[in-house]
């Protein structure tokens, strides 16, 4: 019986890894720029988590987390999303009483839901994603924003679109959330169930489906624009100057409302412009989210953030052709001529890693020729020849690959006059 990797999957082999290394590196340095540390969370959680934070009404709770029982019985769910256990990491170690606040996070890993694999889509994904406790200010949603950004466009994307929306604060969506109602009621049977279950748990969700997208009511539905109340309209406004004056270009679209139910305030999205990229354009999302702390059970505290693909974003540098340089080859590569010499190699190689480069041997007892092959398939910098003779005259000779020039050293002083070839 051969056996498969699951459906949904992937298996990220050596040459296409060092793709997904270069982001989450150059992910990382960014944060560092932005002040943002680093936090890492159980894979899976009490499946509660997510029913308090995503909601019961959003595709994931219903349809597409992996949830199962332990020995004792508790119910527990691998994580879908990363908000919800940052959030609950924030309140349970009382993060909120640091005195450096706001609290930035970042995190990256695993995430999974049972949805229809595709292009760009799996079971299991790996998700880079930020986190803002305890600032309300627009600023930070401009900050958060422009990090989102800055990741894309360091690595080399141009064709990016910003999408942008406020969802308003409590009084703001429960005007709206009356005004969906009493648009959709009417004709609700013509929805899908789920549309006709979220009616009244969470009419905004209905503008979200993916079944009913082209009903006639979807494109005539009260837009939440229109019932934002002043602070909303103000704080909104703010986000929009902070952008413009970043020099980051965004359309408004009021039919942005995000998956998850802890949304509020601003909502955005970064979507790809890239030709043939594909149905499903989107690469980032996020938004505001006051409230989540305090379901949580922690202190009155705002946040915002948002989570991107790394899976998508490859997609997408390969949608505009740009290339992850990933073949930065080794500093040395030893051939040897002989047994002793050969066992000599493994004493020169030790050292030689010791002193912090890169360096590699033969172990396959390859002829002369096939060594050469070898150090050229590892595009090596130098390669290191020793053979009897050489061992017997404490010798050894390094050929400098691109040109050809080739230098006597010393054996017994092999690491300092290696150094002094680079310099």
């Amino acid at each position: 019986m051969s056996i498969r990797i699951p459906r949904g999957t992937q298996d990220i082999l050596p040459g296409e890894v060092e793709k997904w290394q270069q982001i989450e590196k150059n992910a990382r340095e960014i944060c560092e720029r932005y002040q943002y540390r680093e936090i890492r969370t159980p894979i899976f959680e009490h499946t509660e988590l997510f029913l308090r934070s995503v909601g019961d009404t959003t595709d994931i709770v219903q349809k597409e987390m992996y949830t199962f029982k332990d020995r004792g019985d508790r119910d527990l769910t691998l994580r879908p999303e990363g908000t919800a256990s940052t959030v609950r990491s924030f309140v349970e170690n009382k993060m909120f009483g640091d005195p450096n606040q706001p609290v930035k996070l970042y995190y990256m890993g695993p995430m999974f839901r049972y949805e229809r694999p595709q292009a760009g889509r799996f079971r299991q994904f790996v998700q880079f994603g930020v986190e803002t406790l305890g600032s309300a200010d627009p600023a930070i949603d401009a900050e958060v924003i422009s990090l989102a950004m800055s990741i894309y466009r360091s690595m080399g994307l141009k064709k990016l679109k910003l999408i942008i929306n406020s969802l308003g604060d409590k009084e703001s969506r429960k005007a709206h959330r009356e005004a969906l109602i009493q648009h959709f009621e009417p004709r609700i049977g013509e929805f899908c169930s789920d549309c006709q279950s979220r009616l009244e748990k969470n009419p905004m969700r209905i503008l979200d489906c993916k079944k009913d997208r082209e009903h006639e009511l979807m494109a005539s539905a009260p837009s939440i624009i229109d019932y934002l109340n002043d602070e909303s309209k103000q704080y909104f406004e703010k986000v929009q100057t902070y952008l413009s004056e970043l020099e980051i270009p965004f359309e408004v679209d009021p039919n942005l409302v995000r998956g998850l139910d802890y949304y509020n305030h601003t909502a955005f999205e970064i979507m790809s412009d890239a030709e043939g990229f594909g149905a499903i354009t989107t690469l980032c999302g996020g938004g505001r989210y006051n409230g989540l702390v305090e379901e949580m059970g922690g202190p009155e505290t705002p946040g915002i953030g948002f989570a991107l693909s790394i899976e998508r974003f490859i997609a997408a540098l390969e949608a505009e052709s740009v290339e992850i340089n990933v073949n930065q080859g080794i500093d040395c590569y030893f051939v040897s001529l002989g047994e002793s010499a050969k066992d000599y190699t493994v004493k020169l190689l030790h050292q030689l890693r010791t002193a912090g480069y890169t360096a590699e041997r033969d172990y396959l007892d390859r002829k002369f020729k096939a060594q050469f092959k070898a150090a050229d398939r590892l595009n090596a910098k130098y390669v290191a020849i020793l053979g009897e003779d050489e061992l017997q005259a404490n010798k050894i000779n390094v050929k400098a690959m691109a040109t050809g020039e080739q230098t006597e050293l010393a054996l017994d002083r092999f690491i300092e006059q290696f150094k002094e070839l680079g310099n």
